[in-house]
C-alpha cells in the first residue's frame, strides 16, 4: 500500500470548499450576505495563492505569494470568529473545526515562510563566501 503523499495545495482547497459550503448555510440577512462575501473571497484565496506561489518565478516571488496566502488566512480567521460570536450559525460548534484548521493552515504557511527565507539566507551566504 502506497503511504500518501501531504499535498498543501489539496489542503487548501478542500478548505475553501469547506469555506463555500459554510457561506451557503449562512442566513440570507443583510449581515449574514455580507459576511458570506468578505469570508468567500478571504478563504477562497490561500489556495488560489497557493498555486501562483508553486510556479514562482523567484525565491522572493516565492514567499511573497505565500505571505498573501497567510494574510488572507488571518483575515478568514476573523470573519469565523466574527459568525461565531454573532451566532449566525448555530450551534456554533459547527464552525470550530474550521476554524482550528484555519489556525493549523496558518502555521503551516508561516512556517513555509520562514524556512524558505532561512534558504535564501543561507545561500546567499554561500555565494557571499
Amino acid at each position: 500500500m502506497k503511504k500518501q503523499k501531504y499535498d498543501l495545495e489539496d489542503r487548501l482547497v478542500d478548505y475553501a470548499v469547506r469555506i463555500i459550503k459554510l457561506v451557503e448555510a449562512l442566513p440570507k440577512s443583510h449581515s449574514g450576505l455580507h459576511l458570506g462575501k468578505q469570508l468567500l473571497r478571504s478563504g477562497t484565496s490561500p489556495a488560489a495563492n497557493y498555486g501562483e506561489a508553486q510556479s514562482a518565478e523567484s525565491r522572493k516571488d516565492f514567499i511573497h505569494k505565500l505571505k498573501i496566502s497567510l494574510k488572507e488566512l488571518k483575515e478568514t480567521r476573523i470573519w469565523l470568529k466574527i459568525i461565531i460570536k454573532s451566532e449566525l450559525i448555530k450551534p456554533e460548534q459547527k464552525i470550530h473545526p474550521l476554524l482550528e484548521e484555519t489556525e493549523e493552515l496558518i502555521a503551516i504557511i508561516f512556517k513555509s515562510i520562514q524556512t524558505t527565507k532561512g534558504q535564501e539566507n543561507q545561500q546567499s551566504t554561500i555565494l557571499n563566501h
